[in-house]
């Protein structure tokens, strides 16, 4: 399959450019060329499949003619050796947990699946590949961790100094090896910027092989689509329509969904969950998209002021606005909501969410509220294990959650991380000094 640039749709590429590559020459994001449709038979028998059956199904589509189907199988069973089970709350609403990967956090399904993806487009390369990877929590810690020690790879990762949790911090800076960390003076939008503008610099690409590992990259994204195929899957014919609250920051995640959803996958509404930073909501509401500053707040992985996969679906609904709020609704809460919703969660089903997870939940109770959903089958997505926000989820239950011996591990770790502002040329600097 051909994928194009969302700056120009005659610009298109090879599966294996674009994973390279992670942004188009031109700034923009790459797509599919279409969106394959999973074969009937495979729809019918959803409900018998395992992750790694729906994992390889939805996966051939797009990597056909590029990945023997016994190396996509090897790649899938090394990269999902963990699960993604739907837990139910009470009768038709249910909790699809994406913390159970090494560094627990929904980010291990697509950085374990594209560092194997990456290492077999590699095998061959001379030179080494570059990834830049910019972080507001757990897609550094994930990407680390799944590229740590992969032949022919190195790793930077940005994230935005003081913005992320103690724990989140810690597993990015503590990994070593190919992995190196840059704490930079600024938010999360500062460092996908310096991200994307390496991506355009002549100098760097001369120099420098250079990928990412961020949902920019389509290798990162596609992933994520199996788990909501998985989620249907585990519903097991319950009766009623589906909809899916997914806590959104740069929008990966929520346009992976529209993805499994243009595939077959019966999902019928998606919630676009934001917090105060809350962009899209506004698009979803006038039709005008306007970035800008971002708000630091509990669910920081939603700290996002300007967020890329905008336009990954906006091509997925062909610029037609109206069409895509036919699909997802959108809404936003403050950290003082999250709170409560925390406290609430634990007290009405003894279950312990983490600040994204709860911002989920409560857009998905306000919108099947307002839209009269009752009878439908409700998911929200848990992106992360509670326990990597443990301060602020103890404070809310006012009880200490158990500690979880991956966590304690990294906390123990001495931080190593290279400081650094927002200027690009100071960026740029490092990555030629570094590869020298």
């Amino acid at each position: 399959m051909e994928f194009y640039s969302t700056n120009n749709k005659a610009l298109r590429v090879s599966l294996k450019e674009a994973v390279q590559s992670g942004l188009a020459k031109d700034g923009g994001l790459f797509m599919p060329v279409e969106i394959p449709r999973l074969p009937s038979p495979v729809l019918n028998a959803l409900h018998t499949l395992s992750f790694k059956e729906i994992a390889f199904e939805m996966a051939r589509l797009f990597t056909d003619k590029e990945v023997p189907e016994h190396i996509l199988q090897s790649v899938i069973e090394d990269a999902f050796n963990f699960d993604a089970p739907l837990h139910r709350l009470q009768d038709d609403l249910f909790v699809l947990e994406l913390f159970h990967g090494p560094t627990l956090a929904f980010k291990d399904f697509g950085a374990r699946f594209m560092a194997r993806l990456m290492a077999y487009f590699s095998r061959h390369e001379d030179k080494e590949i570059t990834i830049l990877v910019a972080t507001s929590g757990d897609t550094g810690s994930a990407v680390a961790s799944g590229f740590f020690e992969q032949p022919g790879i190195r790793v930077v990762l940005l994230y935005p100094s003081g913005m992320v949790s103690e724990i989140q911090e810690k597993q990015l800076t503590t990994i070593g090896g190919n992995v190196t960390a840059l704490e930079v003076l600024g938010d999360f939008d500062d460092c996908q910027r310096l991200v994307k503008q390496a991506f355009t610099d002549p100098e760097l690409r001369r120099n420098l092989t250079l990928s990412s590992a961020n949902s920019i990259n389509i290798a990162r994204l596609l992933p994520q689509s199996f788990y909501y195929a998985y989620a249907v899957r585990q519903l097991s014919g319950k009766a009623g329509p589906v909809v899916v609250s997914v806590p959104s920051g740069n929008l990966g995640n929520l346009t992976a969904g529209v993805f499994a959803q243009k595939m077959g996958i019966p999902i019928q509404k998606f919630v676009s969950a934001m917090n105060v930073n809350d962009v899209y909501l506004h698009y979803l509401q006038e039709g005008r998209f306007n970035p800008r500053e971002v708000t630091a707040t509990l669910s920081n992985a939603m700290d996002v002021g300007n967020p890329s996969n905008f336009f990954r679906l906006a091509e997925l609904f062909r610029g037609d606005w109206q069409a895509m709020r036919q699909v997802i609704h959108g809404q936003s809460f403050t950290d003082d909501d999250t709170r409560k919703a925390i406290q609430l969660i634990y007290e009405k089903f003894d279950y312990l969410m983490d600040p994204h997870g709860a911002v989920g939940y409560l857009a998905l109770m306000k919108t099947v509220e307002e839209q009269r959903l009752r009878g439908w089958q409700k998911i929200t997505l848990e992106t992360a294990h509670p326990a990597k926000f443990k301060s602020v989820v103890e404070a809310c239950i006012r009880k200490e959650i158990p500690p979880v011996q991956r966590l304690q591990n990294a906390l123990e770790g001495k931080k190593q991380a290279v400081k650094m502002s927002g200027n690009f040329e100071m960026f740029k600097e490092f990555l030629l000094e570094f590869s020298d």
